[in-house]
């Protein structure tokens, strides 16, 4: 007969938008932006820096930007950080996400989307055998 263990591993956990990061086990949280028009087409989720994994650390990135006619974002820049660790990943996101092209002849309205990303570690049980 064996027995089992309980062990548990620190991994990150999505609390709000349910966007894996692949497999990997990290996951991010993204807050949804409320202040924009525009409708997202693809929303890339930022990695787990691995020295912050590694050091445990969490904390929230707050990336503003602005939205082209065709749906590409700009002028990205951190609004607000609470390790700069997150800062790179979280831009190297908001770059990569897409947007819903304007109708032709409307002009973008020059107004900043901002989003926050979280990056929570949370303990999960995972058992294995002895």
């Amino acid at each position: 007969m064996t027995s089992r263990s309980t062990i548990v591993l620190p991994f990150a956990m999505l609390l709000a938008a349910s966007i894996a990061v692949g497999d990997d086990d990290t996951e991010i949280t993204h807050l949804t932006d409320e202040s924009s028009d525009r409708k997202p087409l693809q929303t890339m989720v930022p990695t787990y820096p691995e020295r912050a994994r590694r050091q445990r650390i969490e904390g929230e990135v707050e990336v503003c930007f602005n939205v082209d006619s065709e749906g590409r974002t700009s002028r990205v820049a951190v609004r607000h950080s609470t390790n700069r660790l997150f800062e790179k990943p979280a831009m190297l996101a908001v770059r990569a996400s897409t947007y819903q092209p304007l109708p032709e002849g409307r002009q973008p309205s020059g107004i900043k989307t901002c989003r926050t990303f979280r990056f929570h570690l949370t303990p999960v049980a995972i058992e294995r055998p002895e």
